[in-house]
């Protein structure tokens, strides 16, 4: 029986981690985006607005595929 709650921590921690593995990939995102239209001489920030939407779009994916193997998964 006390294997049980333990088991029910980890898969708290797990969700916490992917919360904040998607804000880095954002965030990342972002970063990469502002980096290049700086590089790019690009006033319209059009590479941090690509980037930065590709990049929640990842997140999203990744975040969602996660979820999905945490909750498939037989205890």
């Amino acid at each position: 029986m006390s294997q049980k709650p333990k088991q029910q921590y980890n898969k708290y921690i797990r969700f916490t981690t992917i919360a904040i593995q998607m804000g880095v990939t954002i965030y990342l995102g972002s970063e990469l985006g502002a980096w290049l239209d700086v590089k790019f001489n690009n006033t319209n920030q059009l590479y941090y607005k690509i980037v930065t939407l590709l990049s929640v779009f990842i997140a999203m994916y990744a975040v969602i595929k996660q979820v999905l193997n945490i909750t498939n998964k037989k205890d």
